[in-house]
């Protein structure tokens, strides 16, 4: 691929339906080699076990982006979003991080990454090295795509990180994006959903594990009036009962840091 402005790659890795997934897809990969000669492993969704695939069924980590080696079967380890140093850190973070067996490294510090578990990395996160984009979705979802050098004895990326870092994050963040948009299917939370202050208020305290009762007393409001809130909360965030009521709440970025 001739080199080209970013604005143009952005363009290469925009989705618009289901059919521009394997394109776009190939884009980025040209895109990441010829930028840093870097290899792209990427997930739309760290809590699913299916790995992304394009209109007709083809796994992209195979046919597109390479990982057939017996060694790199990532995408086929269901385990790996839960045993893997590199999605647990995408929970904590949202901006680009690079990262080895000696620690990760952010644009501002993170106290939750100091926390995480960096021993036997390489066979943990399958590689010594890696740049990895976060991409946090709407609806708490997370994705995940790490950019590893060709060179799998390469341990220290700090130059491609201080280079490319903000471009991969947008081409990333535009490829999953898209891609959960195309491939989206059902719509599990209501459209234009609006909570009042007085349901939010009762939900956050919900969320921390109070009771009815406890809000009721916190707020200064009878233990029925806080259980009318987040009934109604409930009815209108579709939910069955008062622990999904929460967790759409959660999903809707009401709840906040609370949650």
């Amino acid at each position: 691929m001739e080199s080209s402005s970013l604005k143009q790659q952005v363009a290469l890795v925009t989705i618009m339906s289901v059919k521009d997934i394997r394109p776009a897809a190939v884009a980025l990969r040209d895109i990441a080699w010829d930028r840093a000669n870097l290899r792209i492993a990427l997930a739309d969704n760290i809590a699913s076990k299916t790995p992304l695939m394009d209109e007709d069924g083809g796994i992209l980590a195979a046919e597109v982006f390479g990982w057939n080696a017996p060694n790199e079967r990532w995408w086929a380890d269901t385990r790996l979003a839960l045993s893997s140093p590199l999605p647990r850190a995408c929970r904590y973070e949202s901006e680009p991080f690079w990262v080895n067996a000696e620690g990760f490294r952010t644009p501002q510090p993170n106290r939750y990454l100091e926390a995480i578990d960096l021993s036997n990395f390489e066979k943990r996160a399958l590689c010594r090295s890696a740049i990895v984009i976060p991409v946090h979705l709407p609806f708490g979802q997370i994705g995940i795509a790490t950019y590893a050098a060709a060179d799998p004895t390469r341990l220290d990326l700090s130059a491609e990180y201080g280079e490319h870092a903000d471009a991969l994050y947008l081409l990333t963040h535009r490829f999953i994006a898209g891609c959960v948009k195309a491939l989206r299917t059902r719509q599990w939370l209501p459209a234009d959903c609006q909570l009042t202050k007085r349901e939010v208020e009762c939900l956050r305290w919900a969320s921390i594990g109070k009771t009815d009762k406890e809000i009721s007393m916190i707020l200064g409001r009878s233990h029925a009036t806080v259980r009318f809130h987040i009934q109604n909360a409930g009815e209108k965030l579709d939910a069955v009962n008062r622990s999904q009521t929460i967790f759409k709440a959660a999903q809707l970025g009401y709840l906040g840091y609370a949650a």
